[in-house]
């Protein structure tokens, strides 16, 4: 089973415009609406799949009961952790004549240290079921709340640690210092993309970049590259990269979930403990690299965030992998 958590779930709001003018009152067709949130959207791509998934995630307010009802409707398996802030909002613009999408994410509001801690209640009641543990997406702002102490950034690597506890594989998919937090904590992978990852390193070159997550105690670094692909970045002289022919054109924003998503199904094919990533050889990365990209590339030929086109095993096949030597340079900071 792959458990995902969602600690600052979003009600997620779609408008496909034909074109965006800057100033201008626009009429659309009606938008969707869909519970969302990084590690919702990467439960649904591996429930659609065919995985068995459990996505936790928190819910309050007006908006938390309509992400409410959007999950049961789904038929997705969830268990919603009731919070007092209200679930916030993302909205995402599609411009189709310039195939461009805005995407407008409320910071939404910290939890209670009883909400915290009802939450990693939850993760520990799921754990022992799981295969694999997938913490996603941003989290609450660390602002002060009543009777408030815990601090968000280090729930991550909480969830790290408690995956490691019982030998499950962590992914986990967010920026800044919980990135730098998750990897210092031991991450089995992290999915940050190209400038998530230098502005929490600092450092400009991308490989030099992920060599400092590996350096901190990470043991993959998938990152991607939007139409350029991705990378796989470890411990060896090498990593791998994988890309179409030709870029797609799209919609991209629940691209990277869905590569989370297929990370999460490798682990939890293989069973309980995972892939070996500590290996020389790269023949799981490959494949782990192999479905991400492809699962990926399948998103953006989706509508909406949480979905995979049934093209993915054709993209899987077209895919452009390669084995690069990492040179032995001095790291330096941009």
């Amino acid at each position: 089973m792959i458990l995902t958590v969602t600690p600052n779930a979003a009600l997620d709001l779609t408008w496909w415009v034909d074109r965006i003018e800057p100033g201008a009152t626009h009429r659309v067709p009606s938008g969707m609406a869909r519970a969302g949130g990084k590690s919702l959207n990467v439960a649904r791509v591996a429930h659609q799949q065919g995985a068995a998934v459990l996505a936790i995630a928190t819910a309050g307010g007006t908006t938390g009961a309509e992400l409410d009802l959007e999950l049961r409707a789904s038929g997705l398996p969830h268990e919603l952790v009731p919070v007092a802030a209200s679930t916030r909002r993302s909205l995402a613009l599609y411009d189709a004549g310039n195939d461009e999408t805005s995407i407008f994410n409320e910071f939404g509001e910290n939890h209670s240290d009883a909400e915290w801690l009802l939450l990693l209640d939850a993760v520990d009641a799921a754990l022992p079921a799981a295969h694999c543990l997938v913490g996603s997406g941003s989290l609450p702002p660390a602002s002060p709340v009543p009777g408030g102490g815990y601090d968000s950034a280090d729930f991550y690597p909480e969830l790290v640690r408690r995956a490691a506890a019982r030998g499950i594989p962590s992914i986990i998919d967010t920026s800044g210092t919980a990135l730098l937090a998750a990897a210092d904590a031991g991450a089995t992978v992290l999915k940050p993309n190209r400038d998530e990852l230098i502005a929490a390193t600092g450092i400009g070159d991308p490989i030099l970049a992920a060599r400092s997550l590996i350096a901190r105690g990470a043991g993959l670094v998938l990152l991607s590259l939007g139409s350029a692909g991705m990378i796989a970045v470890g411990a060896g002289d090498e990593y791998l990269s994988a890309r179409l022919p030709a870029p797609l054109v799209g919609n991209p924003t629940g691209a990277g979930d869905a590569a989370v998503a297929a990370v999460a199904s490798c682990f939890a094919e293989a069973g309980n403990g995972g892939t070996d990533l500590s290996s020389t050889d790269l023949t799981s990365t490959e494949a782990i690299v192999r479905r991400a990209t492809a699962w990926s590339a399948a998103a953006v030929l989706m509508p909406l965030a949480g979905e995979i086109s049934p093209l993915h095993a054709e993209l899987a096949e077209r895919l452009i992998i390669e084995r690069h030597t990492i040179p032995h340079a001095t790291e330096s900071r941009s």
